[in-house]
């Protein structure tokens, strides 16, 4: 897997309903965060293999941008 891939994201631990959440974003602009508590981070973290596996296999190339 790329190590951009793993260093281009902005961590930060925020809370939701009294329980911790790790919010992951792909920059500052991302309106679109990630995020999970502790019970969702280890099964990921229990799984990472198969998660990297999967990505591997059906990560699609960019298509860049047309520009008509």
């Amino acid at each position: 897997m790329s190590e951009d891939l793993l260093t281009s994201y902005t961590v930060q631990i925020t809370e939701f309903k009294g329980n911790k959440m790790i919010e992951l974003k792909s920059g500052p602009d991302d309106a679109y965060p990630f995020s999970f508590g502790v019970g969702k981070a280890k099964k990921i973290l229990a799984n990472v293999e198969a998660i990297e596996a999967f990505v591997e296999k059906y990560d699609k190339p960019k298509k860049p941008r047309s520009e008509d």
